[in-house]
């Protein structure tokens, strides 16, 4: 049976003594986590592992001996290193030696208590204590369609892995400490980057128990009656820039909660959503800077006007067009004239209003650029707002349009069902047969004939403004997507994966030092990074979905009946 030794390459130039770590029975595996160096008294060795074994429930223990000289070994050294065996009964009784500048390694097992001890082909395994200690092991995502072998081999991984990062008391002594016991470890050269840590940490106590009173007071007022009521119950769910800061507000609470992560899973988001925040804070803090440089934002104001204008002036030769003859089809005058009309009244109207909001235009755009701070999403979410109200009389054009020939599609079809003695079962939902007398058939026949010469006219009206509704709704579209790139990217996990890639381990390879015979074979495992696209996946923070996701057959088919494509509607509502 192969025996497989896990050693860690920093102690490779420790002095002689006795190797400590974890048997694993079940893969017939040790894992040595450090090593104890002469002189030690046994009692407090056993006392010393009791207590880490306590702390971490790891069943600590020596396993071995190790003997590091640059001479040949001395006959009593060897004698007295085969004794600790019987102090510390572990079986088998682990020893490794190296001799001089020898890059071979001698290996051995001694089992004192088996009756029929049989020799064991020895592998021994080196591995970077620091990294395997730091890194997280992440299962194969697709568990499905992965084989049982491999499902085996990640659990094997796993249990060694686990079994460094549980560890980590251990490595707080090194054999720099004035302890009666002196290790060597990873840590062996001082802990003062930690005690940086800790002061960090002990310095950020403060901060986010005030950042944590203000959020709960911001909280109790969001949750206030007061906002319950009708028209600010309705901005809230509508406005994206609501559902954006409604969001952030979430994430701030996740970060300034004094609750502690339980697993690499919820450190990680928290991790995530931290970094997030700061670089988005961080660009909207830029934006608004470049805004209120060089008076761009009075800028801003005056070229609004005109542009809102001249949208205005092409929507009213849009119309005129379509009152006469558009591409020289011949349309319902009647009706084409009532439509136009309506049409240019509401856009006089909307002309009208943008006229008298022109004084007041460069004040609200001053205050709207202060928002920048809280964000960029923020910002994006307020440019997507102001786009809707700008192109509000489109979206009211593109209803009164959807609404009619939806009316008429849907009337047609009922009246199309009268023709064949057949009707809409309102109670079964489907189609039944139905008998009709004369007078029903002669108005059925009379309506179809006026809805179906007046459709051309009107489905031409909401053709026109249903494509300027989807050019209006690819804009927004594509904002939204930027702020949720922003808001779900986990750009720690990125970050984590271009500078420390071993933090974030998907496998490990091993590569082939050195095999003779009579030797045992030296083995070097190295770590596999997950891949930046398993990265995204694993570590994706969710976002909110103001609107609902429709397949391209539901769109398809939505745009024929005249269903409404883009309402404001939220994600888990019914659908007009």
């Amino acid at each position: 049976m192969v025996l497989k030794v896990f050693f860690p390459s920093c102690c490779s130039s420790a002095e002689s003594g006795i190797l400590i770590g974890r048997w694993i029975s079940g893969q017939n595996s040790a894992v040595i986590l450090a090593v104890v160096h002469f002189p030690f008294i046994p009692v407090q060795v056993k006392q010393y592992l009791s207590e880490v074994q306590r702390v971490t429930k790891v069943s600590v223990s020596v396993l071995g001996s190790w003997s590091n000289s640059k001479q040949e070994k001395e006959e009593s050294l060897s004698e007295f290193l085969e004794d600790l065996g019987t102090i510390f009964s572990h079986e088998p009784w682990i020893q490794i030696s190296k001799e001089g500048n020898s890059k071979f390694w001698s290996c051995s097992t001694l089992q004192k208590h088996s009756n029929n001890p049989k020799e064991e082909e020895i592998i021994l395994v080196y591995y970077d204590q620091r990294k395997v200690m730091l890194s997280h092991l992440h299962p194969p995502l697709d568990t499905a369609t992965s084989a049982d072998h491999e499902a085996d081999d990640a659990s094997k991984l796993s249990a060694i892995f686990d079994t460094v990062a549980k560890s980590k008391i251990l490595f707080m002594t090194d054999r720099y400490d004035d302890g009666p016991i002196k290790l060597t470890h990873w840590q062996s050269d001082g802990v003062e980057a930690s005690i940086i840590v800790e002061l960090m940490k002990q310095a950020s106590v403060p901060a986010c128990m005030l950042l944590t009173f203000l959020l709960s007071l911001i909280s109790g007022i969001c949750r206030s009656r007061v906002l319950k009521f009708w028209p600010l119950s309705f901005l809230w769910s509508k406005l994206s820039t609501c559902e954006q800061l409604g969001h952030r507000l979430q994430h701030l609470q996740v970060i300034s909660s004094n609750k502690k992560a339980q697993t690499q899973t919820q450190l990680m988001r928290k991790a995530n959503i931290f970094v997030s925040l700061l670089i988005d804070v961080a660009l909207g803090i830029l934006l608004m800077s470049w805004l209120y440089r060089k008076n761009r934002i009075g800028h801003l104001a005056d070229t609004l006007i005109p542009v809102a204008d001249h949208v205005a002036e092409e929507l009213q030769d849009l119309l005129q067009w379509l009152m006469g003859a558009p591409a020289g089809l011949k349309m319902n005058r009647a009706l084409d004239q009532v439509l136009g009309r309506f049409f240019l009244y509401h856009i006089h109207l909307w002309i009208s209003y943008i006229h008298l909001m022109s004084p007041f235009i460069e004040m609200i755009l001053w205050y709207v650029g202060l928002s920048a701070c809280l964000g960029l999403t923020v910002a994006l979410c307020i440019l997507s707002d102001i786009i809707a109200l700008l192109t509000f009389h489109i979206y009211c054009f593109y209803v009164y349009g959807a609404r009619l020939y939806c009316l008429k599609i849907y009337g047609l079809s009922s009246l199309w069902r009268l023709f064949r003695g057949k009707k809409w079962n309102v109670l079964r939902q489907r189609v039944d047969s139905c008998s009709y007398d004369l007078d029903q058939l002669f108005i059925g026949t009379l309506l179809f004939t006026i809805l179906l010469f007046l459709l051309p006219t009107t489905a031409l009206y909401y053709l026109v403004f249903t494509l300027l509704r989807l050019l209006v709704v690819i804009v927004q579209g594509l904002i939204h997507l930027l702020v949720d790139l922003i808001d779900s990217l986990p750009l720690y996990s990125i970050i984590l994966r271009l500078c420390r890639s071993y933090r974030l381990a998907a496998g490990v390879k091993f590569r082939v030092l050195e095999q003779q015979d009579g030797k045992p074979l030296r083995l070097l495992m190295q770590i596999n990074p997950l891949s930046y696209g398993s990265v995204v996946q694993t570590y994706r923070l969710p976002t909110y979905s103001c609107y609902p996701k429709d397949s391209w057959t539901s769109l398809c088919k939505k745009l024929f009946l005249g269903e409404l494509i883009y309402p404001w509607k939220h994600k888990g509502e019914k659908q007009d």
